[in-house]
């Protein structure tokens, strides 16, 4: 249960800086922290056995990279938050 309640914080905070916190100014540390926040959420994904899968699941940082400086902000911030969302779906369905 308490991991379960970290998981959540963890992600509760992931979601919160991607709609509340400035991001930073330049593209390249827009997509720095994209890549690391969805390889983040893959390995939140394999530890709590959610099985998430598809495009977007996975720990290849350059791949994640490389995709967010190919959309507008938009998109990668969009993608963010449906991983988010659908990690707490998976708490949810295991709490």
């Amino acid at each position: 249960m308490r991991a379960l309640k970290s998981l959540s914080v963890a992600t509760a905070a992931t979601l919160a800086l991607l709609l509340c916190a400035p991001m930073p100014a330049s593209a390249q540390a827009n997509c720095d922290w994209y890549a690391k926040t969805a390889v983040r959420q893959q390995q939140i994904n394999a530890s709590k056995q959610c099985g998430l899968t598809g495009l977007s699941w996975h720990t290849d940082l350059a791949a994640h990279r490389k995709w967010c400086q190919g959309v507008p902000p938009d998109a990668w911030k969009a993608e963010a938050q449906k991983r988010s969302q659908q990690l707490q779906a998976c708490e949810q369905k295991k709490g």
